[in-house]
């Protein structure tokens, strides 16, 4: 019988929860079966969501407590996912940074980008409690809720893609001016990422602390970096971040899209867990980046929109890759569809746990 290394009782004889079975992938254990949890499940496809938006606008959800663990919650009810992931914002803690922002349904609008020296210097660094005293809270009562049983996820932007909000004030296609900034005024760039990069590892280390298990730092825009510009730009910092939340003891997942080229680099950086997108597959993955560390995905969130033998079918495919080794997290490669049929949602995890059973 396979004993688990953190304990001398039996792995089989010990109570299967979504935390324990979270945390040993993270730790790259063998758990009794597969974690799974999605990106963007705290909303949209959760039951009971569309009531509290035609109250509430996000802004509002996110900075109240009780509201915003009640978003967070209704995925881990409805779907029986393994992590809750804290429905939050990658834009909030900039805010106490003096940045003005509003979130509209295209994404986020800054209405006072940074573009300058003195931009830069008007940032501030600021104090966590008092600057997101909401999303703590919510950490704590989410933490309090679940009572142990699914892992309580914490949640921040990367440096690279904050500054690429912060410089370019609205989504992009391609953040040809965060880029610019970044190739002709590298003293500039530099700046604006060690403020960045200080203020995401100030954020972490409060919700760490507030009680998140596991954190995710999405690095949703790092696809267009090459890795030598990965390297020089973006790397530094990113170490920072992982060695920080390392010291505190959390295990930490690294989320990227369109990563194929990076998948190396991105270990530098030193993340628990690399997440990766369907444009990769999953084996082929975990080779390169090594099998000592784990790795979250990788379904492509389309087949959600498909019928329940399409979407199995893929997930017997991503399973069949992962091979049962230990350290793997299911995912989607990046969020749920809005569209998305909650039924599948549930039936895929349950499909996971029911395949995965050791």
């Amino acid at each position: 019988m396979q004993q688990d290394s953190a304990s001398s009782v039996p792995m089989s004889t010990r109570p299967a929860t979504g935390v324990a079975r979270f945390l040993a992938a993270c730790r790259h254990e063998q758990p009794d079966a597969t974690p799974i949890w999605f990106m963007r499940q705290a909303g949209r496809s959760s039951q009971g969501y569309q009531a509290l938006r035609d109250k509430y606008d996000v802004l509002t959800l996110t900075k109240t407590p009780e509201l915003c663990t009640q978003m967070t919650l209704m995925p881990v009810q409805s779907f029986h996912v393994d992590g809750a992931v804290l429905y939050a914002d990658i834009m909030l803690p900039l805010e106490g940074m003096g940045i003005d922002f509003e979130l509209r349904t295209e994404g986020p609008v800054i209405h006072n980008p940074v573009r300058s020296a003195r931009d830069v210097e008007a940032l501030r660094i600021m104090d966590i409690e008092e600057s997101v005293p909401y999303i703590l809270s919510a950490i704590r009562l989410v933490r309090h809720e679940l009572e142990g049983k699914q892992a309580v996820i914490g949640v921040s932007g990367g440096p690279f893609t904050l500054a690429c909000y912060l410089i370019e004030g609205k989504p992009s296609r391609d953040y040809a001016t965060a880029k610019a900034l970044m190739y002709s005024q590298p003293a500039l760039w530099q700046r604006l990422m060690e403020k960045i990069s200080t203020v995401v590892t100030n954020y972490l280390l409060a919700q760490i602390a507030a009680g998140a298990q596991v954190i995710q730092v999405f690095e949703s825009w790092i696809g267009m970096l090459s890795p030598a510009m990965y390297r020089q730009f973006v790397l530094p910092y990113t170490q920072r971040i992982f060695a920080a939340v390392k010291q505190a003891g959390a295990p930490a997942i690294h989320f990227g899209t369109g990563t194929a080229a990076l998948l190396e680099v991105l270990v530098e950086a030193g993340g628990d867990v690399i997440s990766v997108d369907w444009r990769v597959e999953l084996d082929q993955a975990w080779e390169r980046i090594g099998l000592e560390r784990g790795i979250q995905g990788n379904l492509d969130p389309t087949l959600l929109l498909t019928s329940w033998p399409v979407l199995e079918a893929g997930m017997h495919d991503v399973l069949r890759r992962a091979a049962n080794r230990s350290g793997h997290i299911f995912n989607l490669g990046h969020g749920i569809p809005a569209a998305a049929d909650p039924g599948l949602l549930r039936q895929l995890v349950d499909a996971v746990h029911e395949t995965t059973q050791r």
